[in-house]
């Protein structure tokens, strides 16, 4: 009586079947990271599959399906599935532009409140009253900058030797 081979059979079956389902999802991840619509017929395509046998595979014609059907109702193609953001690091990127707004805002008070000081300081010091030799004689009112023909008028002054 022959040897009973079909364990080796059923093995070889089991191996090819799992092949043709890594190249089945490998080609899933290409389409999707290409940017190419997801259907039944360019995964088969692209997979070297039938179209039958990809329907008969509960959990690759339900992610066929879910892509075909966010491709139809979005306007412009969904990035591929690695490159989409989850929820937490949204939260985290809002968080993080938060921070910063307040940081900013923070600083734009603080150069506000300088620029303001800075411009009270310079208007203290064009309307500072003139300095006089005598420390009682009134002040004439604001100082403002001398004209250049008053800086080039020669003053006289009396020395010693010219009272007579």
């Amino acid at each position: 009586m022959p040897a009973d081979n079909t364990h080796l059979v059923i093995a070889a079956a089991r191996r090819r079947a799992a092949a043709t389902r890594r190249r089945a999802i490998t080609a899933l991840r290409r389409l999707d990271t290409s940017g190419t619509a997801v259907t039944f017929q360019s995964l088969a395509r692209e997979a070297n599959v039938s179209k039958a046998w990809l329907y008969t595979q509960p959990d690759l014609r339900a992610e066929i399906e879910r892509r075909r059907d966010a491709a139809r109702t979005a306007s412009r193609p969904a990035p591929p599935e690695r490159q989409r953001c989850s929820d937490a690091s949204l939260r985290h990127r809002l968080d993080v532009a938060l921070t910063r707004i307040r940081e900013l805002e923070a600083d734009n008070r603080r150069l506000r409140q300088a620029l303001a000081q800075a411009l009270g300081d310079n208007r203290l010091i064009t309307t500072r009253p003139p300095q006089h030799d005598t420390p009682n004689e009134p002040s004439s009112g604001p100082v403002h900058a001398p004209s250049p023909a008053a800086s080039t008028t020669p003053t006289t002054t009396q020395t010693p030797s010219s009272r007579g």
